[in-house]
């Protein structure tokens, strides 16, 4: 006997609605937060008398430390939910913000701005944010859910750059980091919405009057029996994992080389004093329709295929800045087409993760993937204040940065994208 398709409730759609809102917004704190470092490098080298590369250096760490965090965070709110993740890493970024605001020397930056960021700004992104979303909605709408997400949480990018910017030029860092701080405070209960609507029991997704034999397109309910270390053990020897892992070093080298060292390269092309932050809020602006076209892309065309040629896209746009005359059109075109592929490879990678693994443990796989790239944010981030101190420019890392991109598309083209959860695999032509 056949069944009647039933169209989700308005109750289901309202919380499915709440939950991006409530991971837009708190991408919006954490992640806007993040992208106004970049301006705070010259202040505290002139004004503190703190070494460019240590600076950097603190910058840098937080990418690390957020890297080795993300998975045991991912895992946290796989077990826990988003709720207590969010508000213990929204205070603890915060608390950062504040010892970096009165850092009386560059160690306690270092703690602050390195250590304390890094661990709350792992548990107020990507790796808990998008699971919870992508578990609220069907695999088809997956990819464009987060990639909506991704949008919505550029908006703090655009705002918060230009007013971290104002406060830092009126009222001098530490009220600008303090501003900043009070941001993520009111950030950090955000994640009960997504707590409350997204660790929904199989029965909430299915209608009572549905079959039961219905409930087996619940992903989640599928992968009940499989242990954490199984899907570790089979990722790990997942060739495109692999590859999807490696590829998303770029990414971080990239992002991090460019957020964090666009500022003070502009200043040394003799430009105004003010476009680094703008080519900042212009990345977030142009990110809103990039994070959203990736989303809506991936859902689409195989997404391992989109992010090649996203990757190809960035490193062509990256030559192209590098090696042409410098002026304010330059960066404002520039940092559009930048914006359009800036963070269009999370709700990707993160789908293509889920499409392969199912979404049980999807905060823990994509927090270990997430993993490479903030090694390469890491190292995009010091290298860049290290290699300006030994040679006095930047050239080699600006050409490092567009190799790359020509390298991440390569990683990404030949990955397998066939899920290997039974009830998740789809016929071979359906893949074409």
């Amino acid at each position: 006997m056949s069944q009647t398709p039933i169209s989700p409730s308005p109750s289901l759609q309202g919380r499915v609605t709440l939950i991006i809102l409530a991971g837009a917004l708190v991408l919006s704190a954490a992640m806007g937060t993040r992208q106004t470092f970049g301006l705070f490098i010259n202040p505290f080298s002139y004004d503190r008398g703190v070494p460019v590369t240590l600076v950097a250096f603190a910058i840098a760490l937080h990418n690390l430390v957020w890297g080795f965090a993300q998975p045991f965070a991912g895992a946290m709110a796989d077990r826990h939910g988003p709720a207590p993740v969010v508000a213990f890493g929204a205070l603890v970024f915060a608390a950062g913000l504040a010892m970096a605001a009165l850092a009386p020397s560059g160690v306690w930056l270092v703690i602050g701005l390195g250590v304390l960021v890094g661990l709350g700004i792992s548990c107020t992104t990507f790796g808990v944010v998008l699971p919870a979303v992508s578990r609220a909605v069907t695999p088809e709408r997956r990819t464009m859910a987060m990639g909506l997400v991704s949008a919505g949480g550029s908006l703090g990018q655009v705002a918060l750059v230009p007013v971290a910017q104002g406060l830092r030029q009126t009222y001098g860092v530490s009220t600008s980091l303090f501003v900043l701080a009070l941001v993520l405070c009111c950030a950090a209960p955000l994640g009960l919405f997504m707590t409350m609507r997204s660790r929904r029991k199989t029965t909430d997704a299915v209608p009572t009057s549905v079959p039961v034999a219905a409930a087996k397109h619940d992903e989640h309910a599928t992968q009940a029996h499989t242990s954490l270390r199984d899907v570790l053990r089979q990722a790990c020897a997942h060739r495109g994992y692999r590859l999807l892992t490696l590829g998303f070093f770029t990414c971080g080298f990239q992002l991090a080389f460019i957020a964090t060292h666009l500022p003070g390269y502009l200043l040394m092309c003799h430009l105004p004093v003010g476009l680094g932050a703008t080519a900042l809020a212009l990345i977030g602006l142009f990110n809103m329709v990039g994070s959203w076209a990736c989303g809506w892309l991936g859902g689409h065309y195989r997404q391992h295929h989109v992010l090649g040629w996203l990757y190809l896209v960035r490193g062509a746009a990256i030559a192209f800045f590098f090696v042409l005359p410098k002026s304010d059109a330059s960066v404002v075109i520039f940092a559009a087409v930048m914006g359009l592929t800036w963070l269009g490879t999370v709700p990707l990678t993160s789908g293509l993760v889920a499409k392969v693994f199912g979404t049980q443990h999807l905060g823990t796989l994509f927090g270990v993937c997430f993993m490479s790239h903030q090694i390469g944010s890491f190292l995009g981030a010091w290298l860049g204040g290290f290699v300006l101190d030994v040679t006095g420019s930047y050239n080699l890392i600006w050409a490092a940065t567009a190799i790359l991109g020509a390298v991440a598309a390569a990683l990404h083209f030949p990955i397998d994208d066939a899920s290997v959860v039974p009830s998740l695999r789809e016929p071979a032509t359906a893949r074409a």
